[in-house]
């Protein structure tokens, strides 16, 4: 297998790092492939869409696992499938959206890996009905540190540790995922606005068990009374029943919109505190107080932005900062300083979302836990912005809450064992199993995982 030194970062491009990257494309060359690892270990790497440093390994190796990509059985009756961990979500809606299935958990981008969604636990707008991505896996075939091929059922300890395990348990190679049965490939969307925050976790609280899928943009620039306002954002799988006739033709069609690549070259400062305050206001503005029952595509709803190929450049040279927190049911008063001071700081994020999470799912290491979880982006040159989010991180691990791993890029180690209790465990577990580290990250090396 050929293996290039080339510079890697994730999707915030953000502390880019340099490693051999090699790309395995049989079972065999990636058994080879972590034999081979060297003093500095290696990674397993999906479709890069980690922002921070999880799949970045500095003068070590990263296995790009997207070679390995074959769906090998569909069980359209029970609604299973068996595929590679490199095969992407995109393509697993291409194959079975037209068999009436549906991928049970997706985040705000269909280019991630299944065993990128394993290894981050990925939740989407559906957790506090559905729960993470893993509670959907019933089983996956595990590449560990000796070269060994095991199978790894629910329920076990090392299911537990890979799940949000970042890839440092070893390289998931197969899964068997349960499916979410659909009727059409549209969804009906309901759409309101809230006037500030108590407004919106008030409706939240109140309605979003009648719906599969919940979130909401908010505004983190408005301040006073019109503080945390939002576009509150929820739906369902459209029935066939619900479709115009021309629509009935194809009711299970997949065409997911494209528009041009965002250029190469981006002026620093374009989305600074001015341009996201006139999007954040016009973004209000234009939202309807209420409508219900709009139909909208899977793509539109869900995946927005995977219209524009590399919107990351958005940012400029800098790149950006994902920074996502739950604090649990009982710390609001927490969420609200938390909003209160990203909103005095004048943080210019236009990609920020709530939502609610419900019960947390096995994983040792996985993110949801039942609470608020808050996302935003910031441009990575803001001034001031390090001390700023030890600031927060400090609130979140004060209400017990904790931060994403797959979206961090600079949390301090000594906060980790705080926000994730099990984590004793995992660096147990992944000790006895990879006793010479031959997993490892920069994140794992960052935070001592």
């Amino acid at each position: 297998m050929p293996a290039d030194a080339v510079s890697v970062t994730g999707w915030g491009r953000t502390a880019p790092t340099t490693a051999r990257l090699v790309r395995p494309r049989t079972y065999e060359e990636a058994v080879a492939a972590v034999r081979e690892c060297g003093t500095r270990g290696g990674i397993p790497r999906g479709l890069g869409r980690a922002y921070g440093d999880a799949a970045q390994n500095a003068g070590g190796a990263v296995l790009d696992m997207t070679g390995l990509d074959r769906i090998h059985a569909i069980d359209a009756d029970g609604g299973t499938v068996l595929c590679d961990a490199g095969v992407s979500l995109h393509r697993l809606m291409e194959v079975l959206l037209p068999l009436g299935w549906f991928v049970p958990v997706t985040p705000g981008t269909r280019y991630v890996t299944v065993g990128g969604a394993i290894g981050a636990d990925i939740h989407g707008k559906n957790h506090h009905v559905s729960g993470s991505f893993a509670r959907h896996v019933l089983s996956f075939e595990l590449l560990t540190a000796d070269g060994g091929i095991r199978a790894v059922g629910r329920g076990t300890p090392l299911f537990d540790a890979t799940a949000g395990g970042m890839g440092l348990t070893g390289v998931i190679l197969t899964a068997t995922v349960r499916l979410q049965p659909v009727e059409t490939s549209l969804m009906s969307v309901d759409t309101e606005r809230a006037a500030d925050l108590d407004d919106l976790m008030a409706r939240l609280t109140a309605t979003d068990h009648h719906y599969r899928y919940s979130v909401a943009w908010i505004d983190l620039l408005a301040r006073g009374a019109s503080m945390g306002r939002s576009v509150l954002t929820r739906g369902e799988h459209a029935s066939l029943d619900a479709l115009p006739p021309r629509a009935r033709r194809h009711p299970l069609a997949f065409r997911p919109a494209q528009f041009p690549s965002a250029p190469v070259f981006v002026p620093e400062g374009l989305l600074g505190r001015t341009t996201v305050g006139l999007f954040n206001e016009l973004w209000y503005r234009k939202a309807p107080r209420a409508r219900a029952g709009e139909l909208q595509k899977i793509s539109t709803f869900f995946h927005p932005l995977d219209g524009v190929p590399h919107w990351n450049r958005i940012y400029g040279r800098g790149g950006f900062v994902q920074y996502q927190f739950v604090v649990g049911y009982g710390q609001e008063e927490a969420l609200r300083r938390i909003v209160g001071k990203i909103s005095q700081h004048r943080c210019p994020s236009f990609l920020a979302v709530l939502k609610r999470f419900g019960e947390g799912d096995p994983g040792w290491l996985s993110f949801p836990m039942p609470g608020w979880t808050l996302a935003l982006d910031i441009p990575a040159n803001l001034p001031g912005l390090g001390a700023f989010l030890d600031e927060l991180d400090a609130e979140v691990a004060g209400a017990d809450g904790r931060v994403y791993l797959a979206k961090d890029a600079r949390l301090r180690p000594e906060l980790l064992a705080e926000m994730y209790p099990r984590l004793g465990e995992f660096r147990s577990l992944r000790q006895e199993l990879d006793p010479r580290g031959v997993f490892t990250s920069d994140l794992s090396r960052r935070l001592g995982l």
